[in-house]
């Protein structure tokens, strides 16, 4: 399997009930596959993972598979704090049919450079599937180093990374040390995707691309047609919808966007809420200025 290409980060919707939307999964899936995206990327920070029990997640990752029907890779994350707790969900959805698994550090408490490479690779041993590591942390309270990514990219199942912490001179680092390896660089910071290509990186896993997949693979496409203009624009296309992610807590402010675009995604769970008020206001205003 190719790691490459724009992955969306998709969002995980809910109903009003804040239980899980099989139907909007479904219909999501379907919309991003359509626009021609190179593969879908589950139960990440947008997808709210931290938020759901191991069976709802077991049921986005079915859902999803079930409806991608093979016409794009899935990834699915099954990061968590104990090395057994991801090993058990990681050959959960290997046998529903992921096709990667996307494992975030650990949180709370920081493991060090080797505990936290030991954590990785028995993950990687354990089970038949890529595992691509994901650095957030802004998140999680620690970073994997550019040492430890060098190590790792070493490793015969682990086949890359995704950055989210919205350091380019990090994820240069990541793409200096892993040459030489098949190791992908996505960026996970949706400002990057561009500049993370032109450095050498492969990539984006993007949160944005639940309401603009049509631009953010349009920053790709231009970027392998050598069409400095198209990716120019498209990279900066996506700062107004970006831009509304502070207005509350993640996912709030894209689960509103992706139901304005006619995809029921719904509240994100409590305790955040959905956007309202001025900052409804706010989301609809920019989406409107996307049709314009």
């Amino acid at each position: 399997m190719k790691f490459a290409g724009i992955w969306p980060a998709m969002v995980t919707p809910m109903t009003e009930q804040q239980d899980i939307s099989i139907p909007a999964i479904e219909q999501l899936t379907n919309e991003l596959i359509s626009y021609g995206v190179h593969g879908l990327f589950a139960l990440g920070t947008n997808g709210e993972f931290h938020m759901l029990t191991k069976e709802e997640k077991r049921t986005v990752a079915k859902t999803i598979v079930r409806a991608a029907a093979g016409r794009v890779p899935v990834m699915a994350g099954t990061g968590g704090n104990s090395t057994r707790e991801v090993i058990e969900l990681s050959k959960e959805m290997e046998s529903i049919g992921v096709d990667a698994l996307s494992v975030i550090t650990p949180f709370f408490v920081p493991p060090g450079p080797e505990e936290l490479s030991v954590h990785y690779e028995s993950i990687a041993d354990a089970v038949g599937v890529p595992v691509i590591l994901y650095n957030i942390p802004s998140k999680t309270g620690m970073s994997i180093s550019a040492d430890t990514a060098k190590r790792l990219a070493k490793h015969p199942n682990i086949a890359g990374i995704k950055d989210s912490s919205g350091d380019f001179d990090l994820i240069k680092a990541y793409i200096d040390v892993s040459q030489g390896e098949d190791f992908a660089v996505f960026a996970g910071t949706d400002s990057l995707i561009l500049q993370t290509l032109q450095a050498g990186g492969h990539g984006a896993v993007a949160a944005t691309a639940n309401v603009l997949p049509d631009h953010v693979l349009a920053i790709y496409d231009g970027f392998l047609a050598k069409d400095a203009r198209k990716s120019e624009e498209a990279q900066a296309s996506l700062q107004a919808l970006r831009d509304t992610f502070s207005l509350k807590a993640i996912p709030s402010a894209l689960k509103k966007a992706v139901e304005l675009k006619g995809i029921p995604a719904g509240p994100p769970r409590l305790p955040v809420t959905e956007a309202s008020g001025a900052e409804l206001e706010a989301i609809k205003h920019m989406m409107q200025g996307y049709q314009k």
